[in-house]
């Protein structure tokens, strides 16, 4: 399939594909757009196009990627675990080791010569150009959520930094929180790519260059969001989702470039040992996170396009649209945890776990002790650190099914005996630990036990019917299912 090159080719497949909704009825951006959206993602509903939005000439859009469906169609794939099988070559592509290996890579690397961004002089997030005064924030229809919100939050940014030293550049999705007309705030959390930079441009006194992209194509607002290793630029793993290189133009006043088909770009910098209170914020925990001092990010220049659309996610309790950009980040790195594991089967972070909070992990038990020790490896893969509970279960247990591992977790473990607490970083948006971004992480041990582990009794077999029998009475199933399906 080919690639999407603007979010308004996104909406037209969508359109096409009966997954967008125009909403032509005049709604504000404070409150009404959230309680609507948020209804129809509960619905696991389409897409929504608010045209006329209440003081404002640019149109809003939210839950692009609420669906399945929706973030196939946006990554161009049928099915997201093939995607995963060549994103675990990529990302092999991208970091080779030893001479010998850079030979063996030769093949894909040419492959890959395409996808690296490429630099345009025009572009269209430039058409409209707002400096010096003219810079208002205040002009765009940026949405305030939930009625305790410290205000209007920018809720899908991309935002785009390089690191001081190395001139590496980093994507990051961080919310924003308006302060003024050109002030925001920058909720970067301490263990994100973007607060390294800055806090390595801060210990230089210096003042960080700052670029956000709102609303470029919908594989680099995905790749914004990947769990991506530090070294990896999140420009080439979106060029690597769409099939073709991400153009990218210069900024008008600072040192950066971004996507040149993004529908409008912020532009400034983020000064060193500048906080301000920013919060609170109805997060995708479900719950509000309390105020807290963040840096400022001060806006010297606003571009857009003259068709300019606004796009916003909505977060808050599951099911929310970040729910399906989780689960595509689920199936797209599995093959690569594989890689890194090789006795894991599969993992699910279901959506009642808001990412961080649980994850359920099959694996083929080779060893006493080898479901801690795979929580114990989950915990040192970057993001992974944040999970607060996995479970780890036996290779037949289907992860997908939260019925089927609950039924195993509940039966399989000892308490006293299965469950291992340890201590190290937490997600800095989970209210129960005891400290900010630090306390505790649970692994449940639910595979079946061995007598090195202590178990000194024979492990009962589970009752299943034969598949002698099961073929015999297939016949007269069929014609009791066709009864059934009458009832209804």
């Amino acid at each position: 399939m080919s690639s999407f090159k603007s979010l308004q080719e996104f909406l037209q497949v969508l359109e096409q594909e009966k997954e967008l909704i125009r909403v032509k009825e005049e709604v504000s951006p404070e409150l009404e757009i959230t309680e609507i959206t948020d209804r129809v993602c509960k619905k696991f509903g389409p897409a929504l196009l608010f045209e006329k939005v209440k003081g404002y000439k640019i149109p809003v859009v939210t839950n692009l990627m609420g669906s399945y469906k929706r973030i196939c169609l946006a990554l161009r794939v049928k099915d997201l675990d093939e995607l995963g099988k060549e994103v675990a070559e990529f990302i092999e592509v991208t970091k080779p080791g030893s001479f010998f290996e850079k030979l063996k890579l030769v093949p894909k690397l040419l492959r890959a010569s395409n996808l690296f961004p490429k630099k345009v002089e025009k572009a269209p997030c430039q058409e409209i150009v707002w400096e010096g005064d003219e810079v208002d924030l205040y002009k765009l229809p940026i949405l305030k959520c939930w009625p305790k919100d410290g205000g209007p939050f920018i809720t899908l940014p991309c935002v785009i930094t390089k690191d001081p030293e190395t001139g590496t550049y980093n994507v990051g999705m961080y919310r924003m929180q308006v302060f003024s007309k050109n002030e925001t705030g920058m909720h970067w959390q301490i263990h994100k790519t973007g607060a390294k930079h800055y806090r390595k441009a801060e210990k230089k006194g210096e003042r960080l260059p700052v670029a956000v992209a709102i609303g470029p194509d919908p594989a680099i607002i995905y790749a914004a969001t990947a769990p991506l290793p530090e070294d990896i630029d999140e420009f080439l793993l979106a060029g690597f989702l769409r099939r073709s290189p991400v153009e990218l133009v210069k900024c008008l006043t600072v040192p950066l470039e971004v996507p040149a088909e993004s529908q409008i770009v912020l532009e400034g910098y983020v000064e060193p040992f500048e906080r301000r209170l920013e919060g609170p914020f109805g997060d995708h925990t479900g719950y509000y996170t309390p105020p807290d001092y963040y840096p400022v990010f001060r806006v010297t220049c606003i571009t857009l396009r003259k068709d300019a659309i606004y796009p916003a996610t909505i977060v808050g309790k599951p099911p929310q649209e970040d729910c399906f950009l989780g689960k595509a980040t689920e199936r797209l790195f599995l093959p690569l945890l594989k890689k890194i594991l090789p006795e894991i089967i599969d993992i699910h972070l279901p959506w009642e776990g808001v990412f961080h909070n649980l994850a359920f992990v099959s694996i083929d038990k080779r060893y006493p002790g080898h479901a801690f020790k795979v929580a114990s490896a989950l915990w040192g893969l970057g993001q992974m650190m944040f999970t607060k509970i996995i479970v780890v279960v036996d290779k037949e247990v289907n992860v997908q099914n939260i019925s089927e591992v609950l039924f195993y977790m509940s039966g399989n473990v000892d308490p006293e005996r299965d469950i291992m607490i340890v201590k190290g970083p937490v997600d800095a948006l989970d209210h129960a630990s005891p400290y900010p971004a630090y306390g505790s992480k649970m692994c449940i041990d639910a595979t079946r036990k061995w007598r090195e582990e202590g178990y000194l009794r024979e492990w009962p077999e589970e009752a299943v019917m034969s598949d002698e029998i099961k073929a015999k009475v297939e016949k007269v199933w069929k014609k009791i299912e066709e009864q059934m399906r009458r009832l209804k």
